[in-house]
């Protein structure tokens, strides 16, 4: 009997999907970190409209991102050498950074929903193509 299909040697035209996601999960992450610095070193910089949805305060919302950004940025480049557990680290984290995001919509709404359509690519792109780096 043949190879199961997703343990052949050869990679398909795809795989530039998960290199897709690894690169945007670094950048993402790396963005993620610098507004979390800029939330706890220069808080005055965000301003939410009155009554808006922010959920912590600006130095909570600082250390939330700059962890999960952190995170995000390592899962990246460990998704472009194809570890397993850096798949689902991506989905999670892009999962997690989408929901994160709409507590920042009231502060920057263009890029809230930038960031969560590119999540949205991360998580399908590791879900739909991830066995490609197998």
């Amino acid at each position: 009997m043949g190879a199961p299909a997703h343990q052949t040697d050869r990679r398909t035209g795809w795989v530039g999907w998960i290199f897709f996601a690894a690169i945007m999960m670094v950048l993402a992450g790396l963005s993620t970190v610098i507004f979390g610095l800029v939330a706890l070193f220069q808080g005055d910089h965000y301003l939410a409209v009155p009554g808006g949805l922010l959920v912590f305060d600006l130095t909570g919302w600082g250390w939330v991102h700059l962890v999960i950004g952190a995170v995000a940025a390592f899962a990246g480049f460990a998704l472009l050498g194809g570890a397993t557990w850096a798949k689902v680290t991506a989905v999670v984290l892009a999962g997690v950074n989408a929901l994160t995001q709409i507590a920042f919509l009231p502060a920057y709404p263009a890029w809230s929903l930038v960031a969560i359509t590119l999540d949205v690519l991360v998580i399908w792109a590791v879900v739909v193509h991830g066995r490609e780096l197998d």
